[in-house]
């Protein structure tokens, strides 16, 4: 049987973040709760079920700069983001 997994190491954070959608052409403000080497927890001003599974995200409003992350949970406001 294999090991189990282990998560990875999260650092509480509460800094503000911008994740961008559509390209880069919608960004929105979120608040990253905390962060590990492999993803993060976001909180968003709204619900968070309306995310894409791919979203862009950066602690600078510019569209150019972060990183590509997976949504891979959504619960109310919050969301678990996987960094690819």
């Amino acid at each position: 049987m294999p090991p189990p997994k282990k998560r990875a190491d999260r650092k509480l954070l509460s800094q503000h973040a911008w994740i961008t959608l559509d390209g880069g052409f919608a960004a929105r403000h979120c608040l990253v709760q905390d962060i590990s080497d492999s993803g993060a927890k976001i909180t968003l001003d709204e619900d968070a079920s309306q995310l894409p599974g791919v979203i862009r995200m950066a602690f600078a409003r510019d569209a150019r700069t972060g990183r590509s992350c997976q949504v891979v949970w959504r619960r109310g406001k919050s969301a678990g983001v996987k960094f690819l």
